[in-house]
């Protein structure tokens, strides 16, 4: 597996400072409809109209495919940047990068997904998510639906408990059992185009918060030819780079607004010392949490993208315990932290941080940022892992 990393800082086109202001621009225009789009819990396609006019939904896809081979450090950026202005789009676009990661990872040398990642790059095509199904729910390493033959083509269907914004996605990217008589963990990925598909809805998204994700259920009825599903295993892909670039993007938007939450906190106790003579407010001191929540998160999600840039090119490494505990438990870890962030935020700034009008409400960003722990929920993390912890020796020492 060969990994391209080509970002050239002083690039104003390509580099990392063009993306980062690029991502600034996306973000700018999904501040202004953020409010919208979680009051009528719609798409958020300004931010998505944006990000395809500043060519970021291809900004992964190798150099050679028509991208910019931007490496999950930058794309973890843009998500930072996308979650202080609208949680929402934060998420599509970490969504949208991972799958973008499974095929440019591996579905290298094989030419249907070459030519997809052609298109990704080209149209600025945006890729949804299906992994969760029918009663196993956040179980995404189990799969009931497979892949039947259908003379030259293939068909795949399953009932999603979620798919977010597949509605309004134009390809899916899917998980499921290698064959009829597979077993529920001898599991493939699949990439279908909007024209290979149909969806008829199960479960509307009417949800306290990250309504704008538009996280539906439907039945997904799909057919395609055989070279769309990847050769890789699905194992492999999940271990290699679905769990740790998903927990890296993921974790990245979740500071992005516990960031933005920060902002108001402090832009709300600057204001109140100036009317107070210099004196502190109240929740100054929760205001100072907020702020240590988040640069632990930040802390955690630099050290994790530390990790799986000295990993991300050997597989054996990615697939270690070691690995595989730090980049899991960067998903739990952050997302708590996150949501003490936002909720020290609303502290500091009391009757006004808990209105939902004014300019220091921290209402919508409370009401996203709890689904962290949720979504793929920490309590089903936790007890996978320690299950696969169970039989290993705990450290004798500091150095071990």
């Amino acid at each position: 597996m060969t990994v391209q990393h080509r970002i050239i800082a002083t690039d104003p086109a390509g580099g990392a400072i063009g993306l980062a202001a690029r991502a600034a621009a996306a973000a700018a225009a999904a501040s202004v409809a953020a409010e919208s789009v979680d009051r009528e819990a719609r798409f958020p396609a300004e931010a998505m109209a944006a990000l395809r006019s500043q060519r970021l939904l291809g900004a992964a896809i190798p150099i050679e495919f028509g991208g910019e081979g931007a490496p999950v450090r930058t794309l973890a950026e843009i998500c930072y940047t996308l979650g202080r202005a609208c949680s929402s789009s934060a998420m599509i676009f970490a969504m949208h990068q991972t799958k973008v990661a499974c095929l440019t990872r591996h579905g290298r040398g094989e030419p249907w997904l070459g030519s997809l990642m052609r298109r990704i790059a080209d149209r600025q095509l945006l890729l949804a998510s299906s992994t969760t199904e029918g009663q196993g729910g956040g179980n995404v390493r189990s799969s009931a639906a497979a892949v039947e033959p259908d003379g030259e083509w293939i068909t795949l269907e399953r009932a999603a408990t979620v798919i977010s914004y597949g509605a309004e996605a134009d390809g899916i990217v899917t998980v499921a059992r290698r064959s009829a008589d597979a077993g529920p963990s001898d599991q493939v990925l699949c990439a279908f185009l909007k024209e290979d598909y149909t969806l008829e809805r199960l479960s509307g998204w009417e949800t306290l918060g990250m309504r704008g994700t538009c996280s539906s259920g439907f039945r997904l009825r799909a057919r395609g030819r055989p070279e769309q599903v990847l050769g890789a295993r699905y194992a492999d892909i999940h271990n290699q780079t679905m769990t740790p670039v998903s927990h890296i993007l993921w974790s990245s938007a979740w500071a992005g607004i516990a960031a933005g939450a920060v902002e108001r906190a402090q832009a709300f106790t600057r204001t109140a010392m100036r009317g107070a003579g210099g004196a502190s407010p109240p929740g100054a001191l929760h205001y100072a949490r907020a702020v240590s929540s988040l640069k632990q998160a930040r802390a955690l999600i630099s050290q994790g993208i530390d990790r799986f840039e000295a990993a991300e090119a050997e597989p054996d490494a990615l697939a270690a315990l070691d690995f595989q505990t730090a980049i899991t438990m960067l998903k739990v870890e952050v997302s708590e932290l996150a949501v003490a962030a936002v909720s020290s935020a609303m502290r500091a700034n009391g009757l006004a941080g808990y209105r939902e009008d004014g300019d220091f409400s921290i209402g919508r960003p409370l009401r996203d940022i709890l689904s962290a722990p949720i979504m793929i929920h920490n309590d089903r993390i936790l007890a996978n892992l320690a299950t696969a912890t169970l039989m290993t020796p705990v450290a004798a020492s500091l150095r071990d």
